[in-house]
């Protein structure tokens, strides 16, 4: 793979693909995109070096900046036809939901989340395998006002791009544009998922008045 995104390196289709990727990966999480981008970071990063060294002039090579907002853009974007088309999914959708424990409760806790007015488990579950595709799709059958969500969708969507790119560019500073800069840097992207993994599936606690049976508001 490596060898095949540097190829892709001198061309602005690395961007395309990257944001395609993203793009897709909330009905697809099997899709590789957090791979692809540390693996076009770890490229950029290690024909950096390598002209650096060499004092030649730097060839074309990706922006990590535009990469990064590339990759948030299409998270974001992706986040929102997820949260719209499950919005608009009707009673089919809400019966699939309820029939599967996983989303019921992300639901819940989402909604509880947002509510409180704070969003920070949409953060987490965007390094979470499939936790993007759970939350955007659970938003958006229990109705969350879009006020409540995107600001934290984008701030997902910047974090994990963030995250990715730098990890992919450090990685091939540190151990250069080869297959295990690449390796180290996508396996301290699973451990991060692996983690918010745990976080996102921790039950919620419930509040003092609930859970002693006081009705809320009283």
């Amino acid at each position: 793979m490596l060898e095949s995104v540097g190829a892709l390196t001198g061309s602005p289709w690395i961007y395309v693909v990257v944001a395609l990727s993203v793009l897709l990966d909330v009905f697809l999480p099997v899709l590789p995109s957090g791979v692809l981008v540390i693996a076009a970071a770890t490229a950029a990063a290690g024909t950096t070096t390598v002209t650096a060294v060499a004092g030649e002039a730097a060839p074309q090579v990706p922006s990590l900046l535009v990469l990064t907002l590339s990759a948030a853009t299409a998270s974001v974007l992706g986040d929102l036809v997820a949260y719209r088309l499950a919005w608009r999914g009707g009673d089919r959708l809400d019966r699939a939901i309820a029939r599967s424990r996983r989303l019921t409760a992300a639901q819940e806790r989402l909604g509880a989340a947002l509510s409180r007015g704070g969003g920070a488990l949409v953060v987490v579950a965007r390094f979470a395998p499939a936790g993007r595709s759970v939350v955007s799709l659970g938003a958006g059958a229990a109705h969350r006002r879009a006020k409540d969500f995107l600001p934290w969708s984008a701030l997902a969507g910047v974090a994990w791009a963030g995250y990715s790119v730098s990890l992919g560019y450090f990685g091939g500073q540190w151990l250069g544009a080869t297959w295990l800069g690449t390796a180290v840097s996508v396996l301290a992207l699973f451990l991060a998922g692996a983690l918010a993994a745990l976080v996102v599936r921790r039950p919620a606690r419930l509040p003092a008045a609930v859970a002693n049976g006081t009705p809320a508001g009283l």
